[in-house]
């Protein structure tokens, strides 16, 4: 009977030990952000307005998160219509075939403190390629509407050309109008489902 309890008292600590937590993204107090240089002697700046995931973790410090996450690539805006234009047709994104962006986190580890690295599937036109981002984990509060919200800055570099996105045109230096690599600015804020 006491070896019937200790393995039943096991189970229920193991059980509690490995709930999930599912975390939605607040799309009012996150941003999506990329910058490209041109012609080698600026940074151009976009976002993304429209996208959606989850998160589940079962650990407080989210080393075993596992992150859903699209991106509608309609939804690009780089602060000029005629450009958003060109970056959704099928020299750049492809909008019309490939309508999303997708992330499948693979692991989360923590480097030191509040540092991470987050490696995942990066998909876009169609192709996928395993990236590693750089996190930042700022904290976890209580909103004054009693949500629990995290906090986290994502940044990495890209490179277009990996995932199809090969339009260029050379200056007369030979250099790219648009620069290859691109740098990732993302905040997230989180927010527990209940």
């Amino acid at each position: 009977m006491r070896n019937l309890f200790l393995l039943a008292l096991a189970f229920f600590f193991a059980s509690t030990a490995s709930a999930q937590t599912t975390w939605g993204f607040d799309a009012v107090h996150s941003n999506v952000g990329f910058s490209i240089t041109h012609l080698v002697i600026s940074e151009v700046d976009g976002s993304f307005a429209k996208y959606e995931g989850k998160l589940t973790t079962s650990k407080e410090d989210f080393t075993d998160a596992n992150i859903d996450f699209s991106i509608d690539v309609a939804s690009i805006n780089t602060g000029n219509e005629k450009r958003d234009g060109h970056l959704t047709s099928p020299d750049f994104f492809d909008a019309a075939n490939h309508p999303k962006i997708t992330f499948k986190g693979k692991s989360m580890k923590k480097v030191k403190g509040n540092k991470y690295k987050l490696t995942g599937d990066l998909s876009m036109k169609g192709v996928t390629k395993e990236v590693e981002l750089d996190v930042k984990y700022s904290g976890t509060v209580q909103d004054p509407y009693g949500n629990t919200k995290a906090g986290f800055k994502i940044t990495g570099e890209l490179n277009r050309f990996d995932y199809g996105l090969k339009w260029d045109a050379a200056t007369e230096s030979g250099n790219l109008v648009v620069s290859k690599e691109v740098e990732l600015d993302i905040n997230v804020q989180l927010v527990k489902m209940k």
